[in-house]
């Protein structure tokens, strides 16, 4: 659950006054002021127009920026967009991993058409590999050395980290795929995983490893208003903003959502800086009222709730995320179980 770190390590040099939310991304990175929006057509001969206005660092911390996966958004649930976007990601080479680096990466997507015009439409997407990119530019820090620097060590989050160090090795879980046959498929080894290796590129979209208690300290902090154990990561007002719904007009995720790809369900949901949010527990199905969470690929789920003054972590190593719903029957375990 990398992303609702990155966005706090964002929302700390905001904090500093580095940066407005309505600032444009070109402010940091020139390139991206020649950004276009797709409108129709095949690759090849793409319409695009101007945006109505520049990406903003809001956006990229609210997913309502234009970026996408890469993949084409017919297979994410949104047949009216064409497969254009997806091919101008494979043509300009957008990717996460080996050898590619967060300036190169950023570069790249300065030259893909954006999906829909900034602010009217949330997709998930690239766009908190994009905050990432942006704390390494701001700080001047390798974007791995600031989370090490500013969060984990004063947090205390001591087995978090982008590599798995050799002394840790044995206490790496292995990872699992849930088959079409309803069977387990290892599909990451702890003992030759990729997260062995020392790693070039530090996405602030996904890709840290850690234990329970270690997020639970993250979590613990967003609780306490942004401080844990004497170290003081954010204002509490701060967070307070981040868990507001971001959404254009109060909407929820019903009305502005692409596709059908995340990791929440919208009905109900609305979508902060870095975090969804509850706004109706009825049209959600939610028992819970007014928390803020996210999950991660292999099934895993946080969630901090002020109003019954509660941090929540769950950890497990089952791929896709919504294989099973443990998110919705923990919440309802939890809850029932509250009766003061």
């Amino acid at each position: 659950m990398t992303k609702p770190i990155t966005s706090v390590a964002l929302m700390m040099l905001y904090e500093r006054g580095y940066f407005q939310l309505n600032d444009p991304v070109s402010r940091f990175f020139p390139s991206w002021k020649d950004h276009r929006v797709f409108v129709s057509g095949p690759f090849e001969n793409m319409q695009t127009v101007a945006p109505n206005r520049p990406v903003s660092m809001r956006d990229m911390l609210c997913h309502t920026g234009g970026l996408t996966y890469g993949a084409a958004l017919e297979s994410l649930g949104a047949p009216e967009t064409k497969d254009a976007v997806a091919d101008a990601y494979k043509a300009h080479g957008v990717r996460r991993g080996k050898g590619e680096t967060l300036e190169e990466f950023m570069e790249k997507l300065a030259k893909v058409p954006l999906a829909y015009q900034p602010g009217e439409r949330w997709l998930y997407s690239l766009s908190t590999d994009v905050c990432g990119a942006l704390v390494e530019r701001i700080s001047g820090k390798r974007f791995d050395r600031y989370l090490q620097e500013e969060i984990f060590e004063p947090l205390g989050m001591k087995d978090t980290a982008f590599t798995v160090a050799a002394d840790k090795q044995s206490r790496f879980a292995a990872n699992y795929r849930r088959g079409a046959d309803k069977g387990l498929h290892l599909v990451d080894d702890p003992t030759t995983s990729d997260y062995l290796q020392e790693q070039t590129f530090f996405s602030g979209g996904g890709g840290l490893t850690g234990t329970t208690e270690d997020y639970l300290r993250f979590c613990e902090m967003l609780r306490r208003g942004g401080e844990f154990e004497g170290a003081r990561i954010l204002g509490p007002r701060t967070i307070e903003l981040m868990h507001q719904n971001h959404l254009k007009g109060g909407r929820d995720l019903t009305e502005m959502a692409i596709g059908g790809f995340s990791e929440t369900a919208n009905e109900g949901v609305g979508f902060g800086l870095g975090f969804a949010s509850t706004m109706d527990r009825v049209k959600s199905g939610s028992i819970a009222a007014g928390d803020y969470y996210w999950g991660g690929a292999a099934s895993t789920i946080f969630w901090v709730d002020p109003v019954e003054d509660l941090s929540v972590v769950f950890m497990t190593q089952l791929m896709p995320s919504g294989a099973f719903n443990f998110r919705g029957q923990l919440k309802s375990i939890i809850y029932s179980s509250i009766v003061a």
